[in-house]
């Protein structure tokens, strides 16, 4: 019997090709989109969660409940880890000071791999693979050093490289190390990435921090015992806190903080590893906000939801031409059961086949998809079993819905009356009104967030950040380079070069360059019993002149004096405000009690410039020359006239300057719009969710306007007997679907102001969401469904209406 339902369903559909192609076009088209914005959720939503007990493991943060607004710090400082272990001896506690590309050096040969430094707790908290190695004695000795398969690979040419010797380090400070294991390459759904793990004792840092409770320069988790869940575990904090961060407890209560509603001033909290990928604030605005996960999740239930009303009204407009059909077969004995599987059949075959359809696509265009939204989607995850059965699942929801409906009401006509020509459409018709009207209002929805999200991307590209970004190149120098000695060789190559206006180097590019590194310090002072944080930005000479920064007070940096390259700074004007001095020029920075000298001088004061996003929180600014810390960024101004080919000039300067380093150069501008990637990429995900909503949209009007035409031949031939013309026809026939838009747009456009407001309202520079949007876009709806239900609406008044009274 099944087979023969199939035989019967195949040769119906290839009778009805037309009616069977939309809707394996529309289902496959709303399945790819699906598959990829669940893949991308699906990523997101599973982030660390392959490790081994990874309800057990947290990351630590501070909590201040800061006056102005409270404040949550991933930083920690570097002694934490060793109270913690000596407090509490049932937890396990791990430092990461999550690296820079560092340079490693193999036998003359030379690689830029990132280097995390950790403690050996890492490999008893996270359950990253280790393919060689002993678990238990890894990293037990300073100059052992764990590397990831692919570095192994890079490197040595095999993954058997147990034993093998390298060098990490810049040139002239490097360390020799012994590969003691090697690791599965980490996953992209994973926090926490590296080439290679050495021990934190070897950092840079570790000498002037391992006792230092001010110094936040890392980040530590720990895993619970079994037994201690994570309220209980931060009850036993508090006293922790008390005991050795007393000074920033006294220093908030100086501010007159008051306690939180979990009683305190300042606290050591923990936040499960599950969300460490979604809290931006902790992470410096790197994570992806989990309100964009449910906005994936939400635009997949839309487009399906869309493409399902549109199976189900195509069907039922159908389902007129087949009504004899229905009828004759009950009046050869079918029952209702029957028929109600032969017709379903159908419906399930075409499902699966717009299903197939739809994989196939999502195989095709995934590495466009990947290219477009920078996204890291792989066809492996399609293969995962949690994945495969949600998608599953969808099929099955889809096709009994939006397959099961239309069979149902098919099978429930009766006979005598469809054998007579009639058959009820009434409620039918409520319902499919209604569909028609959740099909437009999620269109417009996402129609509405499409134009505003782009509104709000181009006002965060095109908002003040204080610095010139025309004509100015910014070059990543690398590991393989001393970036002081580059950025001097450049200056004398380009001495003479009229077209190059200013050249300076940094340790923070602005924007997101080639190499995608971006890093932040911080830097505290006591000043007249204020604790002052601000980031602290290494600079060289001519850096306020290559950006066209001036000066509001005092001056710039000037070789002229030598001090100006060991304790001089330049603050921005909220520090200054922040000092509480009208005129902070010639004040010392430090803290209040030091008395060895080591104080800072302010030597200008410039207006605020942002050096990270305009999403992201803005600090005060201290900026400092220094003969001995890395330049790792170097910035060129250009004549404006100069800027065809300028790149390529620089380019082959560079080889010349460094040769064994890479050429990234990019414009500053470029690169400042890459701050806001996520924005521009969430914006172009609602832009095709809402093309493809549109398009089924209109494939769902085209059937209601079918259904209803075919419905009121008839009518149309008598009242064009009766004299009526053919454009009072048109509207007589368009004007129930501008009612329906219209009412859609009523359930839309609250939702989208909504909606759209808690988007922006994490954003400190946001647009004013403008009336004028819904208005376009109501307009638009309306346009676009007069133009879809035009062609039937037409062709049903000029047809003759001899035809149209004989058609029975």
């Amino acid at each position: 019997m099944l087979t023969n339902y199939l035989k019967i369903a195949f040769r119906t559909l290839w009778r009805s090709r037309g009616y069977a192609t939309i809707n394996v076009l529309g289902l496959g088209v709303a399945f790819c989109i699906t598959v990829f914005l669940l893949l991308t959720a699906y990523l997101h939503l599973t982030y660390d969660s392959f490790h081994k007990d990874g309800d057990r493991i947290f990351q630590t943060y501070q909590f201040a409940n800061d006056p102005e607004s409270p404040i949550r710090n991933g930083s920690m400082p570097l002694p934490l880890t060793t109270a913690l272990k000596a407090d509490f001896p049932d937890v396990q506690a791990a430092r990461i000071v999550a690296g820079r590309k560092s340079l490693v050096e193999v036998n003359g040969r030379y690689f830029d791999k990132l280097i995390n430094f950790t403690d050996p707790d890492f490999l008893n908290i996270f359950s990253f693979p280790l393919l060689a190695g002993n678990r238990e004695t890894a990293l037990r000795e300073l100059s052992n050093v764990i590397i990831s398969e692919n570095m192994a690979t890079d490197l040595f040419g095999t993954t058997n490289a147990v034993g093998k010797q390298l060098k990490i380090g810049s040139l002239g400070s490097q360390k020799d190390y012994v590969v003691v294991g090697v690791m599965k390459d980490v996953p992209d759904n994973s926090s926490i990435h590296f080439d290679a793990l050495v021990r934190i004792e070897n950092s840079l840092m570790y000498q002037q921090g391992k006792d230092n409770w001010t110094d936040n320069s890392h980040s530590v988790f720990i895993k619970l015992p079994e037994q201690v869940d994570q309220a209980a575990f931060e009850g036993r904090l508090k006293p922790f806190t008390q005991k050795y961060f007393q000074n920033q407890i006294d220093g908030l209560k100086k501010k007159k903080a008051q306690p939180d509603a979990r009683g305190d001033v300042f606290a050591l909290r923990l936040q499960k590893l599950a969300n460490v990928h979604f809290n931006r604030e902790m992470s410096d605005s790197k994570g992806t906000p989990v309100a964009i996960i449910y906005v994936l999740l939400g635009m997949a239930f839309f487009i399906l939801a869309i493409a399902c009303i549109n199976f189900i009204n195509l069907s039922i407009a159908r389902s007129f031409t087949r009504a004899r059909e229905v009828g004759v077969r009950k009046s050869l004995g079918a029952l209702k059961s029957s028929l109600f599987v032969q017709i379903w059949s159908e419906s399930g075959l075409v499902c699966v086949i717009g299903f197939l359809f739809g994989v196939l696509l999502t195989y095709l265009l995934m590495p466009a998809f990947n290219a477009q939204f920078g996204a890291k989607l792989n066809v492996d995850y399609m293969l995962q079993p949690g994945f495969i059965g949600l998608v599953l699942f969808i099929v099955l929801l889809v096709t009994l819905i939006a397959g099961g409906y239309p069979a149902w009401q098919m099978a429930k006509f009766n006979t005598i009356e469809v054998l007579k020509g009639k058959v009820s459409t009434r409620r039918p018709g409520v319902l499919r009104n209604a569909l028609i009207v959740t099909q437009f209002a999620l269109s417009c929805l996402l129609v509405c967030c499409t134009v505003i999200a782009f509104q709000q991307v181009g006002y965060l590209r095109q908002g003040p950040i204080g610095f010139d970004k025309e004509q100015v190149i910014s070059i990543p120098v690398g590991t393989q380079v001393n970036g002081r000695q580059v950025l001097q060789r450049l200056r004398n190559k380009l001495a003479n070069d009229p077209t190059v206006l200013a050249i300076t180097g940094t340790d923070v590019n602005l924007g997101k360059g080639k190499d995608r590194v971006s890093s932040r310090s911080t830097v505290g002072y006591t000043f007249k019993g204020r604790d002052i944080t601000s980031d602290l930005l290494l600079v060289d000479f001519d850096y306020l002149k290559t950006l066209k920064i001036k000066p509001v007070a005092g001056r710039d940096f000037d070789r002229a004096y030598a001090s100006d390259s060991t304790n001089r700074v330049i603050v921005t004007a909220s520090m200054a405000k922040m000092m509480g001095v009208a005129n902070p020029v010639g004040t010392l920075l430090g803290d209040d009690g030091d008395t060895t000298g080591t104080k800072s001088q302010v030597i200008g004061v410039i207006p605020d410039f942002r050096l990270y996003s305009l999403s992201d929180k803005a600090n005060p600014i201290t900026l400092h020359i220094s003969n001995t810390e890395t330049i790792r960024y170097v910035f060129v101004r250009l004549a404006p006239q100069s800027l065809a080919g300028s790149m390529e000039r620089l380019k082959t300067v560079w080889t010349e300057v460094a040769p064994q380093a890479e050429f990234m150069g990019s414009f500053l501008d470029k690169n400042v719009d890459e701050w806001y990637e996520n924005e521009a990429q969430l914006s172009q995900v609602l832009s095709l969710a809402s093309g493809v909503a549109i398009l089924l949209s209109c494939i769902g009007l085209f059937a209601i306007a079918l259904l209803m035409i075919e419905q009121r031949t008839k009518e149309i031939g008598i009242r064009k007997v009766m004299g009526a013309s053919i454009p009072g026809i048109v509207l007589l026939l368009s004007r129930d679907f501008v009612k329906l838009v219209l009412i859609a747009l009523l359930i839309a456009v609250p939702l989208a102001w909504f909606g759209m407001q808690q988007w922006l309202a994490n954003y400190s520079h946001r647009i004013d969401v403008s009336p004028w949007v819904f208005v376009v876009v109501g307009l638009s709806a309306i346009a676009i469904a007069l133009a879809t239900v035009s062609f039937q609406s037409i062709k049903a008044a000029l047809m003759n209406p001899v035809k149209s009274l004989r058609s029975e």
